[in-house]
């Protein structure tokens, strides 16, 4: 009789440094900015923007910026990302469930490996990136090919979708903002996404004639747009927006962290935040929903340097919402969005309790 095959759960969340010191971040930069996928350029400038400009002077910045968040469960990405993992080994206790990064560790090769071992032939790869992008989601699901095509017995993968607009998804988000929303009482929201250089967004429309030529290209996905990242940030914020019952001119969607000199997507989360200031908003909550767990981005770019910038602009509080971490409507909305793409749903059947669609008060 043939054996029932044994399913397993593979995290995979973007990496960090493994210590908040410049020679860790140099190490986790040089990885990170080597993938073609994340700098689009080619190989000789890729090496000369690397290693003549980026390294010789921001490690030490950035090793700076992660000592602000480092906790005693370390880099703040991982240590959320392990609390997540251990959560969910308790809600789905019938797979095998693992942590990787894409950069760093724990590997790709690793968790795949751990897996391997466990008995899994059927891996579910989950890539912790709400909107697609080929520089996180691409490069990760092209990385993970590769080390799963390595062994002789290979396994067999099923990758989980962006999950950008998914109702389990929004209604978590929903969850963790409403009651700070409650709290704080906002004049203004806004919703703040990682940054993406433009000519990676035009290069995810395959017609080459929609994404960004126009004002409102994203406001609806079609075929052109379906993998366009902006446009799935926007689909993000709008379904949140309704789902919290926001005013759509109460909130704004703008974009963060971006690196060089070359056009990225707009508008621009430090430019927009302080222009809200100048405007008279007085009390602005952020939401970053591209990321799952919080991080480097979220806690020191938006709860730290961006607070700083709101108030100097005469806004009086600045409120970063939480991600999504390992709270327990995440643990169940994820469970949901894994056993829906899972391969054998006899045995991981679909949670029914969808969350409602009426909006929350916030």
């Amino acid at each position: 009789m043939r054996p029932e095959p044994k399913l397993g759960v593979l995290l995979i969340n973007l990496g960090t440094p493994d210590a908040p010191r410049a020679p860790a971040v140099r190490r986790y930069l040089r990885e990170f900015l080597s993938d073609p996928r994340v700098l689009d350029i080619g190989a000789v400038g890729r090496w000369l923007l690397l290693n003549l400009v980026i390294l010789p002077f921001r490690p030490a910045r950035s090793a700076a910026a992660y000592r602000t968040v480092w906790g005693p469960g370390g880099s703040p990405l991982l240590h959320h990302s392990q609390r997540l993992t251990e959560a969910l080994r308790l809600a789905m206790p019938d797979v095998e469930i693992e942590l990787a990064m894409r950069y760093g560790e724990p590997s790709l090769q690793r968790g795949l490996d751990v897996l391997r071992a466990r008995g899994c032939d059927r891996i579910v790869a989950v890539p912790l990136y709400p909107q697609y992008a080929s520089s996180s989601t691409g490069s990760t699901v092209e990385a993970l090919y590769r080390a799963a095509g390595e062994p002789w017995n290979t396994p067999f993968l099923t990758i989980v979708p962006p999950f950008y607009d998914h109702p389990a998804f929004i209604d978590a988000l929903a969850r963790v903002g409403a009651p700070v929303l409650e709290d704080f009482r906002p004049d203004h929201v806004m919703f703040s996404f990682h940054g993406l250089p433009e000519r990676q967004v035009k290069k995810s429309d395959p017609s080459g004639a929609h994404c960004l030529a126009r004002p409102g290209c994203c406001d609806t996905i079609g075929v052109n747009n379906r993998n366009c990242y902006r446009a799935h940030c926007v689909a993000t914020a709008g379904a949140l927006r309704d789902r919290l019952g926001l005013a759509r001119d109460a909130t704004t969607i703008a974009f963060q962290s971006r690196l060089g000199r070359t056009p990225w997507i707009k508008p621009f989360t430090d430019v927009e935040l302080v222009e809200l200031a100048r405007r008279g908003v007085r009390r602005l909550a952020v939401f970053c929903p591209a990321f799952v767990a919080d991080c480097l981005e979220t806690l020191e770019e938006i709860g730290i340097r961006a607070a700083e910038s709101f108030k100097a602009a005469g806004g009086e509080d600045l409120r970063l919402v939480p991600c999504l971490n390992d709270h327990p409507v995440w643990v169940t909305a994820l469970a949901t969005i894994i056993r829906e793409s899972a391969p054998h749903p006899r045995a991981l059947p679909v949670l029914t309790d969808r969350p409602p669609a009426a909006p929350l008060s916030a």
